[in-house]
């Protein structure tokens, strides 16, 4: 008997931290002790961040994590995050503390930690943790700008927004399907409002996303017809008219009627 699709992608991860843990097995070393701002860490916490990764404490590792760049040496910023990044990458899944990753995973990117430079066996098993942590936030039913936030840092982190796109589109399953319709509504509406934009990763192009979601259309179609009363999907169908007509949505932007102090409206199917 197969696994429902909500616990194979709970398996998935799971496997992918395994492989994580064997890749990661003998943590690089340090040329020498560790050189950061002192203004914001302290040297007995330098001393530490130096030595045993399982011996730091979680929330001087939770600083490290978001601390910029620029406030470590920069051949160790790297060496470092390879030797949290089993750790790292548990605080950005479903059982971590459950804070936005879109900031912090973008310190893995080219002026960060430069990922795409990691010996190939890690930035496998790296990337094949992020493919699981998407599988399980697309299917496990959270809000949509949850979801967004993980790819907007994920895609900050690698440094392409279009595998993980593609990555999205794979998943299968009525979860997946769900998931994929949120989705679709939550960017389709943003798009259509102008209010799509990348936090914290500078390099992103939201109109990536833009031609993107036209290729869904059959899929959520097909979604629609299965759930004839499901609003995000006929809502979704009816964004995406819209961004390939060029035209405005069919919704009032809830900021406009706030301001006139009535309920915020939303379109009527």
């Amino acid at each position: 008997m197969s696994e429902p699709p909500a616990l194979a992608a709970y398996t998935l991860w799971r496997d992918a931290l395994a492989e994580v843990d064997e890749v990661f097995a003998s943590p690089p070393g340090l040329d020498g002790p560790v050189d950061g701002c002192t203004y914001c860490t302290a040297e007995s916490e330098l001393r530490v961040l130096g030595g045993d990764p399982a011996d730091v404490p979680d929330d001087l590792l939770g600083h490290f994590m978001r601390e910029v760049a620029s406030h470590w040496d920069e051949d160790q910023y790297s060496v470092l995050w390879r030797r949290f990044i089993p750790r790292a990458l548990r605080r950005w899944g479903p059982d971590g503390d459950g804070t936005d990753p879109s900031d912090v995973m973008g310190r893995l990117g080219r002026r960060g930690a430069r990922l795409a430079d990691w010996p190939v066996a890690e930035r496998a098993a790296v990337e094949r943790a992020f493919r699981a942590l998407l599988h399980v936030a697309v299917t496990d039913g959270r809000p949509y700008w949850e979801i967004t936030d993980l790819i907007e840092g994920i895609a900050h982190a690698t440094g392409a927004l279009e595998p993980w796109l593609d990555h999205i589109a794979r998943l299968t399953g009525p979860e997946a399907d769900a998931g994929v319709v949120r989705l679709a509504f939550g960017w389709g509406t943003e798009l259509l409002w102008e209010e799509l934009k990348f936090t914290w990763w500078y390099d992103g192009d939201p109109q990536l996303i833009a031609a993107w979601l036209p290729t869904l259309r059959a899929r959520i179609t097909a979604f629609a017809v299965r759930h004839p009363h499901c609003k995000n999907a006929s809502d979704a169908l009816i964004a995406i008219d819209a961004l390939e007509a060029g035209t405005w949505g069919a919704w009032l932007y809830p900021y406009d009627m706030r301001t006139l102090g009535g309920p915020v409206l939303i379109h009527q199917s």
